[in-house]
């Protein structure tokens, strides 16, 4: 079992944003953060059973500008 898991979080130009995770073939979209936080939960709830669920999901964002990082777990 992994400790943490990071995904990548991008605003889109059309709006929104996206979350991919590093290392793995996870994939989320909202069109708000908060919903963001909200779809990685449900992704990885999904991708992953209970006993192999990473305790840390952390958020993070290539622009420290736009304070996007956080840990969603």
């Amino acid at each position: 079992m992994e400790k943490e898991i990071i995904f990548l979080v991008e605003e889109v130009p059309e709006g929104g944003y996206t979350a991919r995770a590093l290392g793995h073939n996870i994939f989320t979209e909202a069109d708000s953060f908060a919903e963001l936080k909200k779809m990685v939960q449900d992704t990885m709830q999904c991708h992953f059973e209970a006993e192999e669920m990473p305790r840390l999901i952390r958020l993070t964002s290539p622009f420290p500008d736009k304070n996007l990082s956080e840990s969603v777990l």
